[in-house]
């Protein structure tokens, strides 16, 4: 210590003679503020060792070396933000398999939240889904062992297992509740990132994760669809659903925006430093070709969700329908570590097109539609509607003008209505979007 600081003097001495005295004084100050800095730092380390070698000798029972320093380190990290961690080599080798879309576990995102473990979303199609686990439940205990006090990794590491045995997990949905348990048969969880269908000449893009299987899902899944409705001038428009889609790489995040987005901004990040930012652009094209698009999205659409949302919406380039979304505004980088595993760190905040930062605020929708409003009774489902017209009444006059074509548009009409009545029962989200789509469509037809 006294040797290192001996030689910052000489140096500060010989550069003396080359500034003048008032620069002299800045620099002095800044040099004597730099060598405190590292004054403290030293002392801070040496009192780290202390710790260590003390807890190595005096605690109660052996404890192996590696995991005190893991656990220090993992200390370290998540003390500065949920999403910043250590990853031992196991979890470093899973992370890097779920990133291509195939995995073993639950199929469930999940955050921490005031030491609690938080559900971001259940992925579709996967054994948490199944067993009804949504976004905002908070997980307990793993097995009946409380996991309060656990750090990320080790509680997600307590719901891994082998695939096909079960795991309970308690859950608290509403806090006013009782906490009730899941069971959950662990799974090979293969996720289809996108996948895409029909209904009313509109493309539906449902879009569950961001790994490197979304970008040609979609692409592949628009191509196949616009050449079943007979080209694009056949299509209507199209909804992308990102509701309960917890995120996943960045760069997804941005070819996925680029695919609609004929140029400007997708997101910029910004890190500590002015050097560490970068903006994201958009390329020429459009795979919708300016057809109107409406975004789904809700409290589980997360991060790289957000990204394509608010980029879409600044853009005006789409109308977000739903609820606010989690508000997730950061990158996190991963870090190798060698034979160590490796870092999460949270590197930059990323902002829309506009400059919002989303982070715990999340994307506002242009239209808040909730997912359980007051819906028809099975009765009018079925139906389609109770409503009363001129030719319910006993005795109404008939239409002596009806043609063959009318007659039929007349049944068609009475089919679409009991078939809107059933889809708003099973998803109103998604049926209230469809119904902008075709009202978006009508009115590009009047321009």
């Amino acid at each position: 210590m006294k040797r290192y600081s001996a030689v910052l003097i000489l140096g500060f001495l010989v550069g003396a003679f080359s500034i003048s005295q008032i620069d002299r004084s800045i620099f002095m100050a800044e040099a004597k503020g730099n060598q405190d800095d590292r004054s403290l730092v030293y002392e801070q380390l040496n009192l780290f060792g202390e710790v260590f070698d003390r807890i190595r000798s005096g605690y109660v029972e052996e404890v192996d070396s590696t995991d005190l320093i893991s656990a220090a380190i993992n200390g370290m990290l998540t003390s500065l933000d949920p999403h910043s961690g250590y990853m031992p080599p196991e979890s470093f080798e899973d992370m890097q398999v779920d990133t291509k879309g195939a995995f073993g576990g639950l199929g469930i995102e999940v955050t921490q939240e005031d030491g609690f473990v938080k559900v971001v979303a259940p992925m579709d199609g996967t054994p948490a889904a199944e067993a009804n686990m949504q976004s905002g439940d908070f997980i307990t205990h793993v097995d009946g062992d409380a996991i309060l006090g656990l750090t990320l990794s080790e509680a997600v590491d307590k719901m891994r297992g082998p695939v096909g045995s079960e795991v309970t997990l308690t859950v608290v949905r509403d806090l006013e509740s009782e906490p009730f348990e899941v069971l959950i048969v662990r799974d090979i969880i293969k996720l289809t990132a996108a996948r895409t269908r029909v209904e009313d000449n509109n493309i539906i893009i449902r879009i569950t994760t961001f790994n490197e299987q979304t970008t040609p899902n979609i692409q592949k899944g628009i191509k196949e669809k616009i050449e079943d409705l007979g080209g694009i001038e056949k299509v209507t428009g199209f909804v992308i659903d990102l509701r309960n889609n917890p995120g996943g790489l960045l760069s997804e995040a941005i070819s996925v925006s680029d695919m609609f987005l004929h140029q400007g901004e997708i997101v910029s990040t910004r890190g500590r430093t002015v050097n560490q930012a970068k903006r994201y652009s958009a390329s020429k094209g459009d795979l919708a070709e300016q057809k109107p698009i409406v975004v789904l999205i809700n409290g589980g659409s997360a991060s790289a969700s957000e990204i394509v949302a608010g980029a879409l919406q600044d853009h005006k380039r789409a109308v977000i329908l739903g609820t606010k979304s989690f508000g997730k505004g950061s990158v996190q980088s991963v870090l190798p570590l060698g034979e160590n595993g490796a870092m999460r760190l949270t590197t930059a905040r990323y902002y829309t097109p506009a400059g919002r930062s989303i982070q715990a605020l999340g994307v506002v929708p242009d239209i808040i539609v909730e997912p359980l409003p007051v819906t028809p009774s099975d009765e009018d489902s079925e139906k389609g509607s109770d409503r009363i017209t001129e030719a319910d009444l006993k005795g109404a006059l008939s239409n002596d003008r009806l043609s063959p074509e009318e007659k039929k548009l007349l049944d068609d009409e009475k089919e679409t209505q009991a078939k809107k009545a059933k889809r708003r029962k099973q998803d109103y989200q998604l049926s209230f979007a469809l119904d902008i789509l075709s009202g978006l469509s009508i009115y590009r037809d009047y321009k």
